[in-house]
């Protein structure tokens, strides 16, 4: 029992380190928690910071997910009187939860999306594979990230209770099938003002038109330049009688 309870501190703590946070202040000069819809989470990082903060924020995100459940899984190796699945379910709900609630910054984080990402790729490959190609066709077809992640959630759920290989601690173990609705819960949670919106038509959507006007203004800005340039180029001729 008390080892159980370490491995959720220690997972917990690694998922307080906010890095949405820390790359937007390092990179933008603010927090992230300020700017958007205010969610300390890649997406919002995205569209306040920019796409190369928001790769790096995102890869850190699953990585952190990763790192947690490949330590309770390596204790679990050594200690024999401790279940390796459970530890390593433990790890991964303490981590999103870190993710959620961090102690380092004021209890305000994330939805926890990338770092349920990397717990499940780590967990079982086949699954989290299925879910990621899932959630990235929903997200192309409706360009509403929370409909994928909620869907990817829920689909997770459900392929516990269908595949029972490829688990990182060896056998299959009932305990995935809670962990499995608990996560999707937690999930689901995180997003339920998403979900108010997507049910009221009002969901944010992925969007590249700011970035197709900024250059269509750069063009007309280049073009309105030229003119400029071959206008004063007419009249310096003219001035010498050419």
């Amino acid at each position: 029992m008390v080892l159980y309870i370490v491995i959720a501190v220690i997972a917990y703590l690694i998922g307080s380190v906010n890095f949405s946070v820390l790359i937007s202040k390092k990179m933008a000069g603010f927090d992230v928690r300020e700017k958007g819809s205010g969610n300390a989470g890649a997406t919002n990082v995205l569209r306040t910071v920019g796409k190369k903060a928001a790769i790096i924020t995102l890869c850190c995100d699953i990585l952190k997910g990763v790192f947690a459940v490949l330590i309770a899984c390596v204790i679990g190796k050594f200690v024999k009187d401790y279940n390796s699945a459970v530890l390593a379910e433990i790890a991964a709900l303490g981590v999103v939860i870190g993710h959620t609630f961090p102690l380092f910054f004021g209890f305000k984080g994330g939805k926890g999306v990338a770092t349920s990402l990397g717990i499940i790729l780590i967990i079982n490959w086949r699954i989290g594979l299925a879910c990621l190609i899932f959630a990235l066709l929903l997200m192309a077809i409706t360009r509403m990230v929370s409909l994928g992640s909620i869907s990817a959630a829920v689909l997770f759920a459900v392929l516990t209770l269908i595949i029972r290989e490829n688990y990182i601690t060896g056998e299959y173990h009932w305990s995935y099938i809670i962990f499995g609705v608990l996560l999707a819960c937690f999930v689901i949670f995180n997003h339920r003002t998403n979900l108010k919106r997507i049910i009221n038509g009002t969901e944010n959507r992925l969007s590249f038109q700011k970035k197709e006007t900024k250059d269509n203004d750069q063009t007309v800005n280049n073009e309105t330049t030229d003119v400029e340039n071959n206008t004063t180029e007419v009249i310096e001729k003219e001035d010498k009688g050419e």
